[in-house]
């Protein structure tokens, strides 16, 4: 399905659906044009978007093709889910939007933190100032040193919880 880029929709951007189609070829996802605009508003942002939130960036958009835009790309690992205290997931790439120009050619790296505002909801990734050793690798080790030896993780979640900027 073809959908236009509707001029209601303005955090999809040319660059951005670029960047998208890149992103999904490298991949090896099947690139269609609401993948690419699902991730392209997804690359975007700053912090994680609800279901809600990218309908409201996507109004042109099916709600069920956004759903299955967003599950392709969390499986795909071009995204991740994150599950709020209130049940909602919301999405994320795990970049900030001035990391993008580097990282075209590398799968975004979703072994990281989160902040949750505990009034607002919203979830923002934290960035990691030790790109040399990733949150799982520094976990991982706090696992193997205790008395939890021959334990292997396959998924880390760290969440802190708190008041963001604009709430406090």
């Amino acid at each position: 399905m073809n959908i236009p880029i509707s001029s209601s929709s303005p955090m999809v951007s040319a660059t951005m659906l670029v960047l998208a189609e890149a992103k999904l070829r490298q991949a090896q996802v099947r690139v269609t044009q609401a993948r690419k605009e699902v991730l392209s508003v997804l690359l975007a942002q700053q912090r994680a978007l609800s279901h809600t939130e990218m309908q409201d960036a996507l109004p042109a958009m099916d709600r069920v093709t956004l759903y299955r835009a967003l599950d392709c790309l969390a499986d795909a690992g071009l995204a991740h889910k994150i599950t709020g205290d209130d049940r909602v997931f919301r999405f994320s790439t795990g970049h900030e939007p001035a990391q993008l120009a580097s990282s075209v050619d590398k799968i975004a790296q979703h072994q990281h933190g989160h902040f949750q505002c505990t009034r607002c909801a919203k979830v923002f990734c934290l960035e990691q100032p030790d790109a040399g050793h990733t949150l799982r690798d520094q976990l991982q080790a706090t696992l193997d040193a205790t008395a939890a030896k021959g334990f292997q993780s396959h998924a880390i979640e760290v969440t802190i919880k708190g008041w963001c900027e604009r709430c406090q």
